[in-house]
């Protein structure tokens, strides 16, 4: 279900696996995103079960209605009957709310200034990378006091600059915005890297500490992938601060 967590002084980051819920085929079986095709109960029987695993109160975990573009927006509780805002990135400074993001092939990123007590969750596609997302989010959180020097970056399992294949033209205009994106496929064609887009992105603002995961999605059966395997569940990572 915990695919990979790790504490880091008081500030927590998790990324789940597909393993673990009640969804049936193709979603089996912890689908956690709510706008892939899935039973809507079976989604919140998953979303519950997830964040009862990570010690969390359910209530306290704030989504995202994500749309590959690099809006942020500064929450201090849960959206409870309110529209879930279209925007691909959330930072707050409240302790004891959870932050997700949804992926399934794109870089989750999450991060905090355990001083500050300010974290953030971030969805970062091929889009969001060009856009900047990730620069987006560091900014609003800096604006709430955290220092890109003191700032835990952990980037969850997505698809690998070795199989996310694209046109010659998309890897230049991806490339063209962020060069440490520019990639190849292990099968010698164009590809882009979301991930090092994303680090390099991250090291130029200062922000020190941080780990890549090493699981490809897209060559893990204990993932989803939407390039593998088109219709299929979302992955989530979640952050917070005791």
């Amino acid at each position: 279900m915990i695919g990979q967590r790790e504490s880091v002084s008081g500030a927590h980051f998790a990324f789940t696996d597909r393993w673990g819920g009640v969804s049936a085929a193709p979603y089996e079986e912890l689908n956690l995103g709510g706008a892939v095709g899935d039973d809507p109960g079976a989604v919140r029987t998953n979303r519950e079960l997830a964040a009862k695993s990570l010690g969390v109160d359910p209530a306290l975990v704030v989504w995202m209605n994500q749309v590959h573009g690099a809006d942020v927006v500064v929450v201090d509780e849960p959206w409870g009957e309110r529209p879930v805002p279209e925007v691909d990135a959330i930072v707050t400074a409240r302790r004891g709310l959870a932050l997700a993001v949804l992926t399934a092939d794109c870089v989750p990123v999450l991060l905090a200034d355990p001083v500050a007590g300010v974290v953030a969750a971030a969805h970062a596609g091929r889009p969001g990378l060009v856009a900047g997302v990730v620069p987006a989010a560091v900014r609003a959180m800096t604006g709430l006091g955290a220092e890109p020097s003191r700032i835990v970056a952990r980037t969850g399992p997505a698809v690998c600059g070795r199989c996310y294949e694209v046109p010659e033209a998309m890897r230049a205009e991806v490339a063209a915005a962020e060069p440490a994106a520019h990639a190849v496929t292990s099968w010698g064609t164009p590809a882009v890297d979301v991930a090092a887009g994303v680090h390099a992105q991250l090291e130029r603002l200062g922000v020190r500490d941080r780990e890549q995961s090493p699981v490809c999605t897209l060559e893990s059966a204990d993932h989803f992938s939407y390039r593998r395997d088109r219709t299929t569940g979302r992955l989530a990572g979640h952050v917070w601060l005791d």
